[in-house]
């Protein structure tokens, strides 16, 4: 809880006047009008209020008190920081030559009448290169590759895989350059044989060859419902696509490769043919930020003096690695300085200094005298009259570069030859900076852990501290049959923002490895010796609600319908449904009843008839057993899957 600010002194002007009078009934008895007409009860009344004045003053003092303490106990405003995604700039039409995309281009969500643009930047410069089919090959396990490139240029119906198809069968394309961070169209014309896969859902996985293997290529489109029918596969190429030798020829290879199929999934009964194949690039990906970027902001002339503090101009600075890149002029021109936390490890030869990413405050390195009366620098000092300069620093961010995915829309930055933009996820991370009051919040909790997880409070604590852009951290004991014993269970629910509708797709609530990486990195470090960590997503249990509403007479069904598929959506969301809109609790139960409620609620609404609740997989699509109750496991959270309202309304 926040540190209490203590009352000084709670009395008031009032209070000040009655003890003023009783004070005169002990001292002068004989003074026995105390009524507001008396001139000597003005006077009373005059100091009383004066008096008033400076208790109210007196008590102002600790909230100046708070924000000493928290500097000297080494707490500072955490700094927003900016949301990223990425985004695909699609060609008019494919090139001949490269298309360039520079750092800094700007890309925009739609201005409305209500709400200003939002601005992201692309991070890196992005090369779309052009690219054709030069080879293509098939390959089976254990079994050398076998170039089928002229059978394809005959006009030869090229197998795909084996006759009888078996998981590993590859089907090769050997592109005529690395395209990595691009968009690029396989161009198919198969011919089916009984192929038997669901077309919606074939046993395929396309990859592109990297410095590091094979890695997944996202699969755009596929027009070919799994190598079916004539048709494009547009797939986005990992940044890693390089060239290589594969059966003797270099080239930037792809692959369709069978996957081993789940248990209810239709497999091929005989190899798809291709007749002919093309390859063409047609737009590329790259890394956009919520983030404005400052380039060579003149900070001033060093003093020479230790101490010297420096202003950056925008803040605040958004998390960035490093967040500032300051420069001082020297003989040997521009000297880079690194960025530190603090200067306790610092010798007087490293040219340290810190960021206050709030204020934008830069400090060089102090001189502190020693006990032994030694004078000691801690960070080299900026030679005096050497010009100080910020090269490259970010300022911006926070909660509103959190857009939906397809938002970003509008190519800010004009380019030629590109005819649209869009991200294919939604942009997350963005999180606004910390206000005094969170900092006070704060400052308890940290003064007891002192870095150190010890308490389950602590590790949630830690958890945020380490992950602020994380939506919901929850800590629990670890089950001994699961986790062993003395283990901490931290769950995380990533930030995620709903597509358009306000709908959460399943993949958005899995918090991904390299966030997972870094909580577990930072919490092992301040682990109890003996203590098992365990960080993960919590377990979702898919929640479908089915129900029939009565609807108001003339009322439209159709927006009824919606209402109340808005309504059910909101009060099961994970992040901000529940009772108090601050996500749904962990382990609380559903129930039919309060579902009820809410679509009673719901305008237009006359009658709610029935409500029936089906636990069900988000990953299969399958559903339970109707009931009334379904219980959540304390580590459990749910999701909204598949709902169904029937609307029974008389429009006449």
């Amino acid at each position: 809880m926040p540190l209490q600010s203590p009352n000084l002194d709670d009395r008031r002007f009032q209070q000040f006047v009655d003890d003023a009078k009783r004070y005169i009934q002990q001292r002068a008895p004989e003074w026995t009008d105390h009524n507001v007409s008396d001139p000597g009860v003005t006077l009373v009344e005059t100091v009383a209020h004066m008096a008033d004045q400076i208790v109210y003053r007196l008590n102002r003092v600790p909230e100046k008190n708070h924000l000493a303490f928290l500097d000297l106990v080494g707490i500072t405003l955490f700094p927003p920081s900016a949301a990223r995604t990425d985004v695909t700039f699609w060609l008019s039409a494919p090139r001949e030559e490269p298309v360039s995309v520079p750092v800094g281009t700007e890309v925009t969500t739609l201005r409305t009448e209500t709400e200003d643009a939002v601005v992201f930047a692309t991070e890196d410069a992005l090369q779309i290169v052009p690219c054709m089919l030069r080879h293509l090959m098939v390959q089976h396990p254990g079994e050398p590759v076998t170039d089928r490139t002229a059978d394809l240029a005959e006009g030869t119906d090229v197998m795909c895989f084996a006759e009888a198809p078996r998981p590993g069968d590859s089907l090769l394309f050997g592109l005529t350059a690395a395209v990595p961070h691009c968009a690029v169209a396989l161009e198919l014309d198969s011919r089916v044989d009984g192929v038997g896969v669901d077309p919606r859902q074939p046993p395929l996985v396309w990859e592109a060859w990297t410095a590091d293997g094979w890695q997944t290529c996202e699969v755009h489109s596929d027009g070919t419902g799994g190598l079916n029918k004539p048709g494009d596969v547009v797939l986005h190429v990992p940044g890693g696509h390089v060239l290589s030798r594969n059966g003797g020829h270099e080239a930037g290879w792809l692959r369709c490769r069978v996957t081993e199929p789940a248990a209810d999934q239709p497999f091929y009964t005989t190899s798809p043919t291709v007749r002919s194949s093309d390859a063409c690039t047609i737009g590329g990906t790259t890394g956009v930020v919520h983030a404005d970027t400052v380039y060579d902001e003149a900070l001033g002339e060093a003093t020479g003096l230790p101490g010297q503090r420096l202003r950056l101009a925008h803040a605040p600075v958004v998390g960035d690695d490093p967040p500032v890149l300051l420069q001082t002029a020297e003989h040997n021109g521009w000297e880079d300085w690194q960025v530190v936390r603090h200067f306790a490890e610092s010798r007087p030869d490293d040219r340290h200094i810190t960021l206050d990413a709030t204020t934008g405050d830069i400090a060089f390195g102090p001189a502190v005298r020693e006990a032994d009366g030694t004078l000691r620098q801690y960070g080299k000092v900026a030679p005096k009259g050497s010009v100080v300069r910020a090269r490259r620093y970010r300022t911006g961010g926070g909660r509103a570069g959190n857009v939906a995915r397809g938002a970003l829309s509008v190519l800010r930055s004009s380019i030629p030859y590109i005819t649209s933009v869009v991200n294919r996820e939604a942009a997350h991370s963005g999180v606004d900076g910390e206000t005094v009051e969170e900092a006070k919040a704060r400052a308890p909790i940290t003064l007891r852990a002192q870095e150190r997880a010890v308490t389950l409070r602590d590790y949630e604590e830690l958890a945020r501290r380490a992950a602020p852009e994380t939506a919901r951290i929850m800590c629990l004991e670890g089950k001994v049959d699961d986790y062993g014993a003395h283990a901490v269970r931290v769950l995380v629910v990533p930030q995620a923002v709903p597509d358009p509708g306000g709908r959460l797709r399943f993949e958005q609530l899995v918090p991904g490895d390299a966030l997972l990486d870094r909580i577990t990195r930072h919490l092992d470090e301040r682990r109890l010796i003996g203590t098992r960590l365990a960080v993960g997503p919590p377990y979702y249990q898919g929640i479908t609600v089915v129900s029939t509403v009565h609807a108001f007479r003339g009322v439209e069904t159709d927006r009824v319908r919606r209402a109340a598929h808005d309504a059910i959506y909101r009060h099961l969301d994970p992040l901000t449904g529940g009772a108090d809109g601050r996500g749904w609790p962990f382990g609380r139960p559903v129930q039919a009843g309060e579902i009820f409620a809410v679509l009673q609620r719901v305008p237009g609404v006359e009658l709610v008839d029935e409500v029936v609740l089906h636990p069900a997989d988000p990953l299969t699509g399958k559903r339970g057993d109707r009931t009334d109750r379904i219980d959540l496991e304390p580590s459990a959270l749910v999701f909204s899957f598949d709902h169904r309202v029937r609307v029974i309304g008389d429009a006449s």
